[in-house]
């Protein structure tokens, strides 16, 4: 190799604009300019970049040849659409035709084939493969202080606690690993011209009006719904607590234990936004993190279609009941999908660009991801299936060679990422692992019946949660009903059928993928063997989500693309791509902020009124300490008033038994007990003769509770 420029052609000669780009990226470039006026060396060396770098531009990313489409009226397809819609609509609940729905659906997936083979109805073209420029170089010095920093910082997370220190090295090994493996690509240059500047403000308002309706959905009534909290928030409160009063855990084992990102995410929330540690608080966390994934499902539908595509996922993921439901619950769950979206996403145009900086960021989401939610660690295993799948269907060694170094990259960077809660499982599998194998196996009591059963039971009740009965979780779910309104839920099923009948076609490692994920990503609801009622959930089942609506954005652009082939039904492709997202939104609004805020506040206990009422003792009476709540079977985690009333670290449970211990306490003393439990009352009335006892009226029916006051 010489030092000499490389020779240019007049078609790819650097020009004064390539010159101003290439000085004005970053101020390292700059400054090199600066010193290049005066120093021939690193005038040559400045030559040389930008001749390399204008002769690897990129000018646009090759676009996909679109399937043909038939220039008659696709009524083969649009019946399809209605018959599948049909079978949907006589799956709700409110109807339950099962024959009706299975029947119509047999009709609906026939017609949509006959459509599929007569250019009515296919899916978008996927993106092509394109290479990326990579000349196989590290910075080695940076890549080697990365490994260095990570052992150090594997070694001083044994105390099991976040630090000062040891965040600082975790956080210096991923800084170097990216600077010692990071890519530098050129940026793709696309022609801008006043039309297509006005066609990219356009679709630029439309994603931000659709992306506007997907906020309404996570952030509507956020004080209000879910009205109540439950045990699992007591837990959460108290995991928060304790960050506030200086105890950094890198694992929490409290309740069976549970990862760290989401209480870190909530004391932010809670500082940032006034709320305290409050219910509030846990419900406003989770729904900015389900705001969070809409992004990356967006980009997720460009990668398995188009703008298009993205757009429709955008809107059926943004107004979905599902995942508005496991948002706003206030608990871990939307960091399943959260983390599931972006590690797919950059996994598969990795592979498909074979990018190394996707792979980088793939296993830094696919890392972090292990410290949000448990049902995500079945996601690692899916990784390795598209690399499987991916392998299986290229036909080169050298592509398959290449697709051991991706992978390498993948799990790498995630185990960087994943260093902190890697040391604690090091250091206590038992606790680390006890809340999946408490579900997977028998730990404390033998299985309900033959392992293989239950997981084949639970797995075909799984795939059928889209579209007939989503389990019966109230708390996280509208007991009982399809996970996907009628709309997504028709679009699923052709979606699927479409999907199948491409690959048989094309083979195509990514139709398959897409497929295969659904399943796999069920697999941590499938897998409740111990407690098969639990299946399927609604939360542990999040992931598929992300797969699921995808499909169906699928179906949909495939039929809108069919019904605007010719121009003049353009119009009609719109009015049924907006007749089908109003049908859609409505059902969800109707589901989320109807039947399942009543369904919740039917099921849920009302410990907010009992919060108010202490929060009116300590108004009038300046302490809480003399407050207690008697504990009866199967009524309200004692540990709730005291959330609601600006207490989170304190149990008012005082058992019945122990009640003779509060006479030499001095008044005022205030008891709260449930209106059946006589025998308290008996007690209380035994032990204070003079006490004034109340009856609390609730807004929940049938929940009224006692209030036993002394005050002398």
């Amino acid at each position: 190799m010489t030092d000499e420029t490389p020779q240019q052609t007049p078609e790819n000669e650097p020009t004064v604009l390539d010159l101003y780009k290439s000085v004005t990226k970053d101020w390292t470039s700059f400054f090199n300019f600066i010193r290049s006026l005066w120093d021939a060396r690193r005038r040559a060396e400045l030559n040389r970049a930008l001749a390399d770098e204008v002769a690897r531009q990129i000018i646009e990313e090759p676009q996909p040849e679109e399937p043909a489409r038939a220039d008659h009226f696709p009524w083969r397809a649009t019946l399809a659409l209605l018959t599948a819609l049909a079978a949907q609509f006589s799956l709700e609940p409110q109807y339950r035709q099962a024959a009706l729905g299975l029947a119509l659906y047999v009709f609906a997936i026939g017609f949509a084939l006959w459509a599929h083979y007569n250019d009515e109805w296919h899916l978008p073209a996927l993106p092509v493969f394109k290479q990326t420029p990579d000349d196989l170089s590290t910075r080695l010095i940076p890549f080697l202080l990365s490994i260095i920093l990570a052992l150090i910082a594997f070694l001083d997370f044994g105390g099991d606690q976040f630090t000062l220190r040891n965040v600082a090295l975790w956080v210096l090994s991923l800084a170097f690993l990216f600077y010692g493996l990071w890519l530098k690509t050129p940026k793709a240059i696309q022609e801008s011209t006043p039309e297509t500047r006005r066609k990219k403000i356009i679709w630029n308002l439309l994603i931000l009006a659709v992306f506007g309706v997907a906020l309404f959905f996570r952030l509507y009534r956020t004080d209000s719904l879910p009205a109540e909290p439950f045990s699992d928030h007591a837990e959460k409160i108290l995991d928060v607590y304790d960050i506030s009063q200086g105890n950094y855990n890198i694992f929490f084992p409290r309740n069976t234990g549970r990862e760290a990102i989401q209480m870190y995410w909530t004391l932010l929330v809670a500082n940032i936004f006034g709320a305290g540690l409050s219910f509030l608080s846990l419900k406003l966390g989770t729904a900015l993190l389900g705001i969070l994934t809409l992004p990356f499902i967006y980009l997720l539908g460009k990668e398995f279609g188009n703008e298009r595509v993205g757009l429709f996922a955008l809107f059926l993921f943004g107004v979905s009941y599902w995942n508005n439901v496991i948002s706003r619950i206030g608990l871990r769950f939307p960091l399943y999908p959260l983390f599931t979206a972006p590690t797919l996403y950059y996994l598969i145009r990795g592979l498909r660009t074979r990018n190394r900086n996707d792979f980088l960021l793939s296993g830094l989401f696919l890392g972090f991801g292990l410290h949000g939610y448990s049902p995500f660690r079945i996601v690692p295993i899916l990784v390795v299936i598209a690399f499987i799948i991916y392998v299986l269907h290229e036909k080169t060694k050298e592509t398959r060679r290449q697709s051991l170094w991706q992978l390498i990259i993948v799990a790498g960077t995630s185990a960087f990422a994943f260093i902190p809660l890697l040391r604690y499982w090091v250091s206590h599998p038992d606790i680390f692992g006890y809340r999946a194998f408490s579900r997977l196996g028998a730990v404390e009591a033998p299985l309900p019946g033959s392992a293989w059963q239950i997981f084949f039971s639970n797995l075909h009740k799984g795939l059928l949660m889209f579209n007939w009965d989503d389990g019966e979780i109230w708390v996280n779910s509208m007991p009982h009903r399809p996970a996907l309104d009628f709309v997504t839920g028709a679009l699923f099923v052709i979606g699927v059928a479409l999907l199948i009948a491409r690959y048989a076609r094309g083979r195509d490692w990514r139709d398959l993928f897409l497929l295969v994920s659904i399943p796999i990503l069920i697999l941590p609801s499938a897998l409740s063997l111990a407690f098969p009622g639990e299946n399927p959930a609604l939360n542990r089942a999040g992931g598929a989500a992300v797969a699921v609506i995808l499909v169906g954005a699928l179906a949909l652009e495939g039929i809108a693309s069919a019904l605007s082939a010719d121009k003049k039904r353009a119009v009609v492709a719109y009015g049924i791509v907006a007749a089908l997202f109003a049908l859609s939104a409505q059902q969800n609004y109707n589901i989320v902020f109807n039947q399942f805020d009543k369904n919740f506040r039917a099921g849920a206990w009302n410990t907010s009124e009992m919060g108010r009422v202490v929060s009116q003792f300590k108004k009038e009476y300046g302490e809480t300490d003399t407050v207690w709540i008697v504990p009866f079977p199967h009524w309200v985690d004692t540990r709730l008033p005291g959330v609601w009333a600006g207490i989170p670290n304190r149990d008012f449970a005082l058992w019945r038994e122990n009640l003779p211990e509060t006479q030499g306490v001095p008044a005022p003393k205030m008891f709260i007990f449930w209106n059946e439990d006589m025998e308290t009352q008996t007690v209380l009335m035994t032990l204070y003769p003079n006490g004034t006892l109340s009856r609390y009226a609730s807004s929940y029916p049938g929940k009224d509770f006692m209030i036993f006051m002394v005050t002398k």
